[in-house]
This record gives structure tokens, C-alpha cells and sequence, in this order.
């Protein structure tokens, strides 16, 4: 049985499904080209996120995928100042952000953040240490042993779940015996990260072995190419098929989810926490008037 997941100022049961917020602060993002690159409307992101039921925002300054080279400096511009102001307009919303160089890691952990979002499976073995340093939270990725920014080209695996299951809790009893709280680390399979399309679909289907592990689990699945491959969609019509592997994921036990549609997430999260009895209905007057 999982404990409570404390990120921030805030605790979540074990049941309580966690919405992340994607705020890319990138000129190139794969899903919307840019469109939070500048403060404004990256400050207009996290409030609308917000008020439609994140309760943390992922703030990353580099995109995942091949691309213009970003230095850790340009990195650091990009997100230091820009959560710094995050924690000042919402103080209570949790900060995390998408990084892997722990140089970054310092610094946005100086301007506030509350978790560090290590999406290439710590290859940088520092960001654990400034996690402990901090006492911040850590996600802890399977990334199949890539380099960052690469793309997996025909990775295998015996067993693909095996291997998410020995890195990733291998990644977060380090973070522990570094310092950094039990309660406050999470593992996330990888979508895509190392990975083909079969690849990823094993894993959400395996999810469940993940949950019974203990630790939360944290999925990153909004409009991946896994989704578009399996229903052959390209990047702007795939959200009905994450929001259905969303649905899947929650019913398998996972707990944290990075999205870009935070309104249609938190209701799918909803009916799925209410079908397994972990929500009562919002309203329940049908056949008792």
C-alpha cells in the first residue's frame, strides 16, 4: 500500500489523482510551437492550468527531441526568472521542472521549485544530489539508456518492463540514500523516452506492476508519438487516444499525470476515481427525487 505523496506545501492519499501541467518555456515545442515561450502568455498558462485543476506546473526550458543546441545557461534563463515568478503570483501550486542537468537543477531550486523532473533516466547523477540538498522531490524515468535529445532507434528489450521496473526504483532508493524524502520521490515509465511504440504500449499495459512497487507513479503520455503510431494521428488529433490511455492508467494505478489538456484530464480522472469508489459523484440525485 503506497503512503501519501507530499510535494510543496501539499499531501496527496494514495488514491488522489495528480495533475501536472505542462508549461513549455521553448520556441520549438513539438505540440504548440512556441506558444509559452514568452512570459506572458506562460504566466497566463499557469493561471488558466490552475484554475482548471493542476495542482502542479511542469515548467521546462528545453524540448525533449532533436533540436537547436540549448546550453545549460540558455536552459537556466529560461526557467530560473520564470519560476521565481511562478512562486510569487501562485505560492501555493506546486512548481516542478523538466531537467536533467543538475547546474539547472540548483538554480531553479534556489527560485522555488518543489520537484525536479528528471526525464532521461539520471544521466546527470548530480540532480539527485541537489534534490537531497534541497529536499525537493525527484521523478525518477526510464529512458532506456539514451543520450538526452536522441530518439530510440531499434531499442530491444527481454522483458520491457523489467528493465522500467529495475531503473527506475533503482533511481529512487539512490535519491532516498541521498537525502532526498521518501514521500516525495516518484518513478515514471518513459513513454516513448528509449522506447518504440510497442514499447510503450507493453508498458501501460503493465503499468499495474509499477503501482504495486509503492512508489507513485508519474505518467508522461499527452499527445506522444505512441499515441499518434497506434491510431495513425498526427500531433493535433491525439488527444481523444490520450485521454483513453489516461483512463487506462488510472484504473492500473497510476497517480501523477503530465498533460497538456488539464480540463479534459481532470474529468477523466474523476469518473475513474468515482468507477473504482475512490470519489463520490458530484451529484447523485438520479432515482431519488
Amino acid at each position: 500500500m503506497p503512503g501519501a505523496l507530499r510535494l510543496g506545501r501539499r499531501e496527496f492519499g494514495p488514491y488522489e489523482p495528480v495533475i501536472m501541467a505542462i508549461v513549455n518555456r521553448t520556441p520549438d515545442s513539438f505540440y504548440d510551437q512556441g506558444a509559452t515561450f514568452r512570459d506572458e502568455p506562460a504566466l497566463a498558462r499557469v493561471e488558466q492550468a490552475i484554475a482548471e485543476g493542476a495542482q502542479i506546473v511542469d515548467i521546462g526550458g528545453v524540448k525533449a527531441g532533436p533540436g537547436e543546441e540549448v546550453t545549460a545557461e540558455e536552459e537556466a534563463r529560461r526557467t530560473v526568472g520564470f519560476v521565481a515568478e511562478v512562486r510569487r503570483r501562485f505560492p501555493d501550486v506546486i512548481i516542478s521542472v523538466d531537467t536533467w542537468r543538475h547546474e539547472v537543477g540548483e538554480a531553479v531550486c534556489g527560485a522555488g521549485a518543489d520537484l525536479l523532473n528528471d526525464a532521461w533516466g539520471g544521466v546527470d547523477p548530480k540532480l539527485a544530489e541537489v534534490a537531497a540538498r534541497h529536499r525537493v522531490g525527484l521523478v525518477c524515468t526510464h529512458a532506456g539508456g539514451v543520450e538526452p535529445r536522441t530518439r530510440p532507434h531499434r531499442t530491444s528489450y527481454a522483458d520491457v518492463m523489467a528493465d522500467i521496473l529495475q531503473v527506475t526504483t533503482g533511481l529512487a532508493e539512490r535519491a532516498v540514500e541521498l537525502g532526498v524524502p521518501r514521500e516525495s520521490v516518484l518513478i515514471d515509465p518513459g513513454h516513448d523516452f528509449g522506447k518504440n511504440t510497442r514499447h510503450s504500449l507493453e508498458a501501460t499495459r503493465r503499468l499495474g506492476e509499477m503501482a504495486e512497487t509503492g512508489w507513485p507513479v508519474l505518467v508522461s503520455l499527452s499527445n506522444k508519438d505512441f499515441v499518434g503510431e497506434t491510431l495513425d494521428k498526427p500531433v493535433k488529433e491525439r488527444v481523444i487516444g490520450t485521454l483513453a490511455t489516461t483512463a487506462v492508467s488510472a484504473w492500473l494505478g497510476a497517480q501523477v499525470y503530465r498533460v497538456h489538456e488539464v480540463a479534459e484530464t481532470r474529468q477523466v480522472l474523476d469518473m475513474v476515481a468515482s468507477i473504482a469508489g475512490h470519489r463520490p459523484p458530484a451529484v447523485a440525485r438520479r432515482g431519488l427525487a
